[in-house]
């Protein structure tokens, strides 16, 4: 696995953040050491698709990167006519994605497409999964992708939607964001990387709390929303139709 060193050296010019060859190389390292509780999310993803993917049913993992929630939710399913698709508008990310997915049969299909999100039709969906992606997406636009999830959901279909949050109480949320970095730090990330980094992303990935959050699920029509995962800033919420 390709150690993250992309923030290491002082960068003259910082520009935005982006899912580019760069980052696609050294994911996997990247998102281990910077999001706690990763691994759990990415096995807990795959258990719930067996408890929740339905037969003839549709899966969507909107925003895939490298795979690794679509292969959990592929090596849980024993159902039979379900079709999963991945979806990511990061074509390095998608080739890997590709490649890590062809390294495991299966007879379950997957398609994975190099597309923007916002612009694929959700349809007769049992389980859509936005595992760290809609924090991406820019604000005014979240609305109507949920939305779109939602009429594509059939009845008792599931979201999953892990995200950082940030806090309306400035004391925690400044304390979530140091045990972040702290956790950061322990992975071995120096002060320069983890301040780099949080200055490249802070134009791209826009935080919601968890109460907005709630609140707009439950506008759109989910009837059963809660969280199910947290570790300091960093969580995962599910919502039911």
């Amino acid at each position: 696995m390709a150690k993250d060193m992309i923030f290491s050296a002082p960068i003259e010019k910082l520009g935005d953040f982006t899912f580019d060859e760069r980052v696609a190389e050294v994911f996997p390292d990247m998102i281990q050491r910077s999001i706690p509780g990763y691994s759990n999310i990415i096995t807990a993803i795959g258990m719930l698709a067996e408890r929740f993917v339905q037969p003839q049913t549709n899966v969507y993992d909107l925003g895939c990167s490298r795979g690794a929630a679509t292969l959990s939710i592929r090596r849980n399913l024993h159902c039979d006519g379900v079709k999963i698709y991945g979806i990511d508008n990061s074509e390095p990310m998608v080739q890997r994605c590709r490649q890590h997915l062809a390294a495991y049969h299966s007879d379950i299909p997957v398609e994975i497409l190099c597309a923007d999100i916002r612009d694929i039709a959700i349809e007769n969906a049992s389980m859509v999964v936005l595992n760290f992606t809609l924090q991406f997406i820019p604000p005014a636009d979240r609305r109507a992708l949920l939305t779109k999830i939602y009429q594509g959901l059939n009845a008792g279909g599931i979201l999953v939607l892990s995200e950082k949050y940030r806090f309306e109480d400035s004391v925690i949320n400044e304390l979530q964001i140091d045990l972040h970095h702290t956790f950061k730090r322990a992975n071995g990330y120096s002060e320069l990387e983890v301040s780099q980094k949080r200055t490249a992303l802070e134009n791209v990935m826009k935080t919601d709390s968890i109460a907005s959050q709630k609140t707009l699920l439950a506008e759109i029509g989910f009837q059963h929303i809660e969280m199910w995962f947290q570790c300091f800033n960093f969580g995962s919420m599910l919502a039911i139709k």
